[in-house]
């Protein structure tokens, strides 16, 4: 009453969200490829149609599908999602609306696809936009248009492609500003002037501009007008230098004074490499770059002159091919060029020596990386040249990825170097350490990563701030460095932390992928200053006591903070566990705490049992089972009940009466009841009669009994060879167990259906009313309330009526109620 039903239908779309996505369109297929961060990765899904997707999705990866169109209700209800990849597809068409509910849209990637033209429609709405990519498409023409119009928050461009031959004026409208600008124009052969000239700030420019190069130098010199500013560092791709007239383009960047310029995959000759050296003479140049390049001719440097390049501060060269490489002569004819940088990288060139005179050349370098070449021992020894002021200020080398072999060869090679503070030797093929070794005094930093080494000896200087020793063999660090700060040991072989008495300033430890079971709290308080822990990607054995810990550093609780996120920990046995992140594990007490569980429980046990105890003694629940099996071992005897229906059929039974009294009432049994009933008395009826009925025959326990028998047994055959059974009831007869035993053997007798009992008789010896009997006694309580009982009288005239009645009780002739 007053709630209205909600019909199922109502809450379909609710559901379909829920579990994945929403659409009216039953075809379209869906994707639930998405992770706890709403990152939903749907590449490489061979997607014909862009699927259904959650609408609470951050970032949706459609790279590298076959979807051919977006159409306008595909990405409809995605109002929060942030960045959108298209990439590799064979989008030819999307329609005007497709991304107008995308308010959120800041990144959006349409590269590799086929579409032949730019719709300024599709991204009036995309107001947040940051990033746009639009890279190798079949489309010829930019700027017929103002495509990017409305994009004013844009700062990252990519647009062009083989098939772009045509750049007109209005092809950067509206955009104001930008922090890189892509133009691929390889094939370019028309330029309205002025066309990329209206951004500013302008950051990096990258230019493919091939073609235009060869062909049409001044539609490339139009270019790089407009793109090139003292600040704005240019990149050029994809060019092939042979002679003057192809450098030539190359004036405009000089003109505007370019001071950082970088060359990816370039062929140039020894005479275009003259050339440039010519164009750039007196440029304030800092940076110059050359990522990829093609080296022909043999190296004639004889036409360079003496050029002004005082202001250059870095080269930066990779990936180096010289195709005449025994021909090339030596660069110290372009001395001028390399007595100015401060850092020079010759990075996978295939280098395996730097002469001598060379490297003395090089008097302000002071960051060399001539990581990923071809040097031996015997070639750094060239390399790293004895000649007195060479590489005199030099502070960081980086010779990693070659072929050294010899640790105390390198120490005594750089102990020279009175400013080195950092040494990257990694990668390279170091299987042992010297047990000493001479290094700079201002050492600081030393990489020895990925080697082979099984051992660290006291070579390592004792100067370190930062060492690295990571992916080596090592199964235990005891080097003490005590100026250490951070240590990096992943990917060894430990079993354990290391001793932090030996590090007692490290503050940073890194030890993932190693062989580590375990670790605790005493492990990291031995580090006095340790801050920051990577412990992850190691074989845990989950116990109690460190998932607690874990989980407790975890939560911040810990005084290290463990700096690898909680999913890096995870658990490889037991085996129940296996697979399971260590912070997200739940393990119970029971688990935990066996042995205290156990004692509680054998508290718990022993507390309550006790109490049991005193409740059944309280209740007299012992009394009452002692009582019950002592009845259903006497009922259960076939042999005496076989020997009662033998005895009333044959009419043998022996007794009378069975008395039951207490001990402590013998002497009244004794005294009154035995002579009165089983020896003859003569009455007033005598006088008459002559003679008195027969005696009784009485069954006492003491006289009775047969000695040697269970005296259960002796009870029930009392009861099943006696007529009836007389109560003498008083105060010692309630106190006796066995008097209690009697009382209940007879009630059950007078009830069990398979005999023929005859009701109890009472015998009061003194006053005792029900209430006066305790509870326990519930039979006789029960018997007093519907039996007939005699009270024995106190005055001696009446103790005639008392034998009267009950003689005729005990012969069956009538009862008696006093």
């Amino acid at each position: 009453m007053g709630q209205q039903m909600i019909p199922l239908f109502t809450l379909l779309p609710l559901l379909l969200s829920l579990c994945g996505g929403q659409s009216s369109n039953p075809g379209r297929p869906s994707c639930r490829s998405c992770d706890l961060h709403l990152s939903c990765d749907c590449s490489r899904g061979q997607f014909t149609h862009v699927p259904i997707v959650t609408s609470r999705a951050l970032t949706l990866d459609l790279s590298f599908n076959n979807i051919t169109m977006v159409t306008d209700v595909d990405l409809t209800g995605h109002e929060r999602l942030r960045t959108l990849s298209l990439h590799g597809n064979r989008v030819a068409g999307i329609h005007p609306a497709a991304f107008d509910s995308l308010w959120s849209l800041e990144e959006l990637d349409l590269s590799h696809n086929q579409l032949t033209s730019l719709n300024p429609d599709w991204f009036q709405e995309l107001g947040a936009l940051l990033r746009l990519n639009l890279l190798h498409n079949p489309y010829r023409c930019v700027g017929s248009s103002p495509v990017f119009h409305g994009l004013v928050r844009l700062r990252r461009l990519a647009f062009g492609g083989p098939a772009l031959e045509e750049i007109k004026m209005a092809a950067l409208s509206g955009v104001t500003e930008l922090e890189t600008l892509t133009v691929h124009a390889n094939n370019l052969s028309r330029y309205e002037s002025g066309a990329l000239s209206y951004v500013w700030p302008l950051g990096c420019v990258t230019l493919s501009l091939h073609g235009p190069f060869l062909t049409n130098m001044a539609l490339a010199s139009a270019v790089l007008r407009d793109v090139s500013y003292p600040e704005t560092p240019i990149v050029l791709e994809d060019l092939h230098l042979i002679g003057n007239r192809s450098t030539q383009p190359l004036r405009e960047l000089a003109k505007r004074r370019v001071r950082n310029m970088t060359f990816r995959n370039l062929s140039v000759s020894d005479e275009a490499t003259v050339s440039v050296i010519e164009i750039l003479d007196g440029v304030p140049l800092t940076y110059f770059s050359i990522d990829g390049v093609t080296l022909t001719g043999e190296g004639r440097w004889e036409k360079a002159s003496w050029a002004d390049f005082h202001s250059i501060d870095e080269f930066f060269i990779q990936n180096i091919v010289v195709l005449d490489v025994f021909k090339f002569v030596s660069l110290l004819r372009l001395k001028f060029l390399l007595q100015y940088p401060r850092r020079v990288s010759v990075i996978n060139s295939r280098m395996f020596v730097i002469p001598c005179d060379t490297t003395f050349l090089m008097s302000s370098l002071q960051y060399l990386d001539l990581s990923d070449n071809l040097l031996t021992d015997m070639t750094l020894v060239e390399t790293l040249c004895s000649k007195r002021g060479a590489l005199k200020d030099l502070r960081v080398l980086n010779i990693s990825g070659n072929a050294l072999k010899s640790l105390s060869t390198l120490s005594r090679l750089v102990e020279r170097l009175h400013k080195l503070t950092h040494l990257d030797i990694s990668r390279n093929f170091y299987s042992s350490m010297p047990g000493s070794c001479s290094w700079p005094s201002t050492l600081r930093y030393l990489n020895i990563s990925g080697a082979k080494l099984t051992t660290i000896t006291p070579c390592l200087p004792k100067t370190l701030e930062v060492l690295d020793l990571s992916n080596n063999d090592l199964q235990g660090v005891t080097v003490a460095l005590p100026a250490l700060r951070e240590l990096r040991l992943s990917g060894n072989k430990l079993l354990r932390l290391p001793p932090g008495s030996w590090f007692p300033n490290l503050q940073t430890l890194t030890v993932q992928s190693n062989t580590l079971n375990m670790f605790d709290r005493s492990d990291l308080r031995s580090f006095p200053r340790l801050q920051n822990l990577q412990a992850g990607q190691n074989k845990f054995v989950c116990t109690c006591d460190f998932v607690a810990f874990l989980q407790s550093s975890i939560r911040g609780d810990e005084d290290v903070r463990l700096t690898d996120g909680e999913e890096s920990y995870i658990c490889d046995s037991p085996f129940h566990l296996q697979g399971e992140p260590v912070g997200q594990i739940y393990l119970s007490f029971v688990l935990c705490h066996r042995d205290l569980f156990v004692s509680l429980c054998c508290g718990v046990a022993l507390v309550v049992g006790i109490l049991v105890c005193v409740l059944l003694w309280r209740l007299h629940a012992l009394w009452y089972l002692r009582m019950m099996w002592a009845w259903l071992r006497a009922k259960h005897s076939s042999r005496r009940r076989r020997l009662r229906n033998r005895l009333e059929s044959e009419a043998l039974l022996s007794y009378d009466a069975f008395v039951s009294y207490s001990e402590k009432d013998a002497g009244w049994v004794e005294t009154f009841l035995v002579p009165e009933l089983e020896e003859p008395r003569e009455t007033d009826e005598d006088s008459v009669n002559h003679t008195d009925p027969r005696p009784l025959t009485l069954c006492l326990h003491k006289r009775d009994f047969l000695p040697g028998h269970w005296i259960m047994d002796n009870i029930m055959s009392a009861m099943e060879r006696s007529r009836r059974t007389v109560f003498v009831l008083s105060q010692n007869f309630v106190q006796s167990d066995w008097c209690r035993y009697e009382l209940d053997f007879s009630h059950f007798w007078l009830f069990d259906g398979d005999t023929r009992g005859e009701p109890a008789i009472l015998i009061l010896l003194e006053p005792l009313s029900k209430d006066d009997v305790p509870k326990r006694f519930c039979k006789l309580r029960k018997l007093m309330s519907s039996t007939t009982y005699l009270e024995w009288p106190q005055e001696e005239e009446r103790r005639g009526e008392f034998w009267r009645s009950l003689r005729s009780a005990l012969r069956g002739d009538g009862e008696e109620d006093e």
